[in-house]
């Protein structure tokens, strides 16, 4: 059995998102901003993030794999779901749950600028710095968070979790469990994203 901690609260989480929203109408006070959303994880953060955002906000989404048959990364990223609209000449910010890696989000970001954009960021709920694999520089930061493994807000494990309104550090609850695998979240080091 697995225990949840909480690590973010619900309030925090909407304080800073709104503060981010701020910050995006700063850097883009005309629009329309693309608030193109790294499925599934992603959903939540950027729902949230577009209502926090007074410039005008477009949505879309990609599906991004990195896994395959395994719980830890592949290495090799596949797109499984396209953007529906050319992002050509527009302003883009790119929007994740959670940056560990980085490997996700390098492959993505070449992607996007093959695609020629005006201007192309950026924003995460949280990163953790210390996964880093490849070198991506992230715009907008929620919260830099420990290396833990992390659900809810959009974060799941195994699919479950990502309701949860407050982000909490997912934990073994005894020790069998761990000869169970039940610490395998921490090898994949995702808290529920391919990044």
């Amino acid at each position: 059995m697995s225990s949840l901690e909480v690590l973010l609260s619900s309030d925090r989480i909407q304080a800073r998102i709104r503060e981010l929203g701020a910050q995006i109408d700063s850097d883009y006070p005309q629009g329309p901003v693309y608030l193109v959303g790294i499925l599934k994880g992603a959903c939540f953060f950027l729902s949230d993030l577009a209502r926090a955002m007074n410039t005008p906000a477009r949505l879309e989404f990609v599906g991004i794999s990195s896994y395959g048959k395994g719980k830890s990364t592949s290495g090799e990223v596949r797109l499984t779901k396209d953007l529906d609209v050319s992002v050509e000449g527009q302003d883009v910010i790119v929007v994740e749950d959670i940056v560990d890696s980085g490997v996700t989000l390098s492959y993505l970001m070449q992607v996007f600028q093959q695609r020629r954009p005006k201007s192309l960021r950026i924003a995460t709920l949280l990163d953790k710095p210390e996964r880093r694999q490849r070198p991506v520089h992230v715009d907008y930061v929620g919260f830099k968070i420990p290396d833990e493994f992390v659900v809810g807000f959009g974060l799941d494990y195994a699919e479950d979790y990502r309701n949860l309104k407050d982000i909490c550090i997912l934990a073994a609850a005894s020790a069998s469990s761990e000869n169970r695998g039940a610490t395998e979240p921490v090898a994949a080091a995702q808290g529920g994203s391919p990044d």
